[in-house]
């Protein structure tokens, strides 16, 4: 009883992380405010479901592919929204007037 209790907290915690993240992705105006609402509560929220998820299962081979995709969420999710945000830097010409960011990919002559 108290593993279904704990288990429901966390995926609701979850669901709640991911319900907060859909929001804030239509709420933001640039590019680079969504991809970070989505990178950062993106990972959260799927930390949270999927361990309310192994606390459900309990401890057999299930949980463990579960924690697989956590790692793998954890190792990939980052780096994917780094690449984004890196694509949207370089492709949009109208950025510097939208943001205030300093563009460290263009290199600067020293005189």
């Amino acid at each position: 009883m108290i593993r279904i209790i704990i288990a429901g907290i966390l995926i609701l915690s979850g669901l709640f992380v991911l319900g907060i993240a859909t929001v804030g992705i239509f709420r933001f105006s640039t590019m680079l405010n969504r991809i970070h609402v989505a990178a950062k509560c993106d990972t959260l929220g799927a930390l949270l479901v999927l361990s309310g998820l192994m606390v459900l299962s309990g401890f057999n081979i299930v949980s463990l592919k579960l924690l697989l995709v956590i790692i793998f969420l954890w190792l990939c999710n980052p780096a994917a929204s780094h690449l984004v945000a890196r694509s949207e830097v370089k492709t949009n010409q109208d950025l510097d007037r939208i943001c205030d960011f300093v563009d460290k990919t263009k290199t600067q002559t020293q005189e």
